[in-house]
Order: C-alpha cells, then structure tokens, then sequence
C-alpha cells in the first residue's frame, strides 16, 4: 500500500511537472508555445508622454491586462528604440519617447515595472534592442549629452545623414557598446529573452574606410560579403555572452521576411544564422503578407523561410496584425485580401502550426488590437477569429 502511494505521488509530480497548459482562473499558459506581441516606442508616444506615474501605471497595467485576457504569453517590449532606455541604464540615456525629452528622467523605470506586472499576469519580458539606430531625424541638438553616440558625433563610429543617425556597424567599438548594452539587461532584470528586429544597415558609406583597411590585408572579401561579416561578428558575440550567463535567455531575431531584402538591403545573413549554431535560438522572420499576395504569398514565403533552418533553431513568425481591415498596396491585385477576410490571422497561426520547427506566433502590435482610434469593424471579427486558437 505504502509502494502504491509513492508511486502515486510520482505520477502526480510527474503530470504537473510535465502539463502543457496551466490554469490561472480564467486564462489558459500555454508553456511550449509563443504567443507573443509587440510593445513598441510608438505606444509609449502614444499613451506615457505628458502623464503622471499614476496614470501610467495604470496605463501599463491595462495593456497587461488585455494581453492576458488572450491568452498571449510574451512580451517583445521595446526597451531601447534609440541608443536609449526605458529602464536605469549607467550607459544609455532615458528615451525621450517617455517623456520627450531624451535624458529627462521619467520618474520610474519603465523596464522593471512592466517585468513585475507581467509576472503577476505570467507574461515573460522578451527586450527589445534596435542596437544601430540612433535617431531617425538627423537633428544631433536633441541628443543627450549623456548618450554615447554623443561623443562620438563627427567620428567612423557614428553617421549623420538625411536617414538619420547611425552607429557604424563595422565599428569594433560599436559592437563592444552593444554587447555591454546586452550584457547590462541580462545581469540586472529578470528577463526571458533579448530581441533584435531588421534594423541593421541603413547608411552604406559609414563603413567605406573600414572595408578598405581590412580590403588590404583580405582583397578577397567584397563590399557585401563584409557587411555581412560584421553583422555576424556582432551577433555572435550578443548570443555568446548571453549564453554565457544564462543558457535559459533566449536570443531571437525579427528579420525582413523577403529573404533577398536581408542580403541586398539590411546585410543580415539569415542563412548563416540557420545553418551554424551559434548565432540565435529562434528566428522570427516579419512574414507581413497576405496569403494571396501577387509577390510574396504567405505559405511560400514562410515555407522558404523554414526550408532555410539546417540547425536547431526555432521557427516564429511575426504576422502583420496592423494590415486587419486594410487595404495593402504591396499585394498587387490582392490588395484589398485583408479588408475581405476576416480571419487571414487564425489561418495564418494554423499553417504555422504545421511546420516542424514551429515554436509560435508573434503579432506587430498591440495598439492594432486594443487602441479603438486604430482598430477597425475586421479587428475584433479577427480576434474572435483567433480565440479558438488562443484559448486551447
């Protein structure tokens, strides 16, 4: 009798150890699965800026709220939009897109409270790095003195044009600011991943002197092929030292679902990344298309992009959630694919559950569910749509 209850015991701590979906009152954790939704700067401009703590807070507490209320259990939160922070940073300024102001000090520390919110909610904090942008206007007196692009204005490091500024990222020093930004966010909060999106080149003259240095001593290398070394030199020395400290955080990248823009334009070498281990844990490709698109139809696209994984990285796609109800120019004769259907995102989830290396969704972005100034009469049909899926 005694073995029997043992064993029972067993079983039990087995089954609760090993359950898929955990109950918390009405909301369903699916503990193997993403479901993610992204936090941008754009939020922050719209809901944080001229408000006191209070109201933010409150703010902040319902966004958590409506994400849990579908069930999504990560959080891509934008936490360095601009060579800055929303968190206390001893290397990056406070991001204007908090107060409008960069620099001001807003108070709290936006990173920690949403972190602690989310957990109360078991939402897990994913942050979100763009590691080369600076500003999108090329107006260098709104720069805090305190930011580290600074002081490097008028040097190779960093590049001022009509695009905006940018860190050089053929920049030894470049990549060493980055890695310290990532290293500072693992070692103080309690995060579960650190995300970068399709931001990386953007001026191509910044690096010219740089590949013509090391053109000396490689004339093997062309122009393109060098960008590309330097964007993989930086993310692995990203996946190396968060993997150093914690082999649990996951390293993800958001990249340009047309696979050709990630070579031509962004110099992000995707299929690297895919077949040498060592550089990310999941790819997730931004596979903004409708499934009729004239050039780019979402199953192909996505399936191109998963034939892509020769390693073990992980497949999620990022769906476009801010086309619901609108009409898209770039579909050719299927532009209006998103106005007529009403449920392209839960097909969209569903065929992405079919692929081998699958690990979830992610929807760009919060604002286009829940901010009743963007939403549309598709938007809560598509919710709808989706909760069969979300609620399982």
């Amino acid at each position: 009798m005694k073995k029997l209850f043992v064993f029972f015991l067993i079983f039990i701590s087995f089954l609760f150890c090993n359950a898929l979906v955990i109950s918390n009152k009405d909301r369903v954790i699916v503990e193997d699965e993403i479901r993610g939704i992204y936090i941008s700067y754009l939020e922050y401009l719209t809901y944080f800026q001229g408000n006191s703590l209070t109201i933010n807070k409150a703010y902040i507490n319902k966004m958590l709220d409506n994400i849990s209320s579908l069930n999504f259990n990560i959080i891509f939160l934008h936490v360095s939009p601009f060579s800055d922070s929303i968190y206390k940073s001893n290397i990056f300024p406070y991001s204007y897109t908090l107060t409008g102001v960069e620099g001001k000090n807003p108070g709290m520390d936006y990173l920690d409270y949403f972190i602690k919110e989310a957990n109360k909610r078991n939402i897990k904090i994913h942050a979100w790095i763009n590691p080369y942008r600076i500003s999108q206007s090329p107006d260098t007196t709104k720069l805090s003195q305190d930011n580290p692009a600074y002081s490097l204005l008028n040097t190779n490091h960093v590049s001022v044009s009509n695009k905006g500024i940018y860190y050089n990222p053929a920049s030894p020093k470049v990549i060493d600011l980055i890695v310290k930004q990532v290293y500072e966010l693992i070692t103080n909060y309690d995060i579960s991943g650190i995300h970068f999106d399709d931001y990386f080149y953007i001026d191509y003259e910044i690096d010219k002197s740089n590949y013509a240095s090391f053109f000396e001593k490689n004339n093997n290398i062309t122009l393109s092929d060098y960008r590309l070394k330097m964007t993989n030199t930086m993310i692995k020395n990203v996946y190396q030292t968060i993997k150093d400290y914690n082999e649990d955080i996951i390293f993800s990248i958001a990249p340009d679902g047309n696979i050709n823009n990630n070579y031509e334009l962004h110099h992000a070498d995707i299929k690297t990344w895919l077949t040498e281990p060592g550089y990310v844990d999941i790819i997730m490709p931004q596979v903004y298309y409708g499934f009729d698109n004239n050039y780019k139809p979402f199953i192909n696209t996505l399936n191109e992009w998963h034939d892509l994984i020769k390693n073990d990285v992980k497949i999620v796609p990022v769906l476009a959630f801010y086309k619901v109800g609108n009409v898209d120019n770039n579909a050719g004769s299927a532009k209006f694919e998103w106005v007529e259907d009403k449920d392209i995102i839960k097909r969209q989830i569903s065929y992405s559950k079919t692929l081998k290396n699958y690990d979830g969704f992610t929807l760009f972005r919060y604002d286009f569910l829940f901010n009743e100034t963007l939403i549309n009469e598709n938007t809560k049909k598509e919710i709808d749509n989706m909760k069969g899926i979300l609620n399982k």
